[in-house]
């Protein structure tokens, strides 16, 4: 078995409003940081994993994001793969 260490980022789809990101845009803003147009926040979620390949990880860790990790009607998700 090898270990892989993955890397998955969840965010609202671009159509659904952000009241978070717009929350940091207006933060920003009140403490004089000028030129940020837009804010959006999510979370990272980081595993270490062992299977027999990355292919057999990335199916795992798909699933995994669309079972618990990410809401799929309001989130978009992307995962990364390494071998550690």
């Amino acid at each position: 078995m090898k270990q892989f260490s993955v890397k998955i980022e969840v965010k609202l789809k671009a159509v659904v409003l952000d009241p978070q990101g717009k929350a940091v845009l207006n933060a920003l803003s009140g403490l004089g940081f000028s030129g940020v147009s837009d804010a959006r926040v999510g979370k990272i979620v980081e595993l270490t994993m062992e299977g027999e390949s990355s292919e057999e990880i990335g199916r795992k860790a798909d699933e995994m994001c669309r079972k618990l990790l990410s809401n799929p009607v309001i989130e978009d998700f992307s995962v990364e793969i390494m071998e550690k």
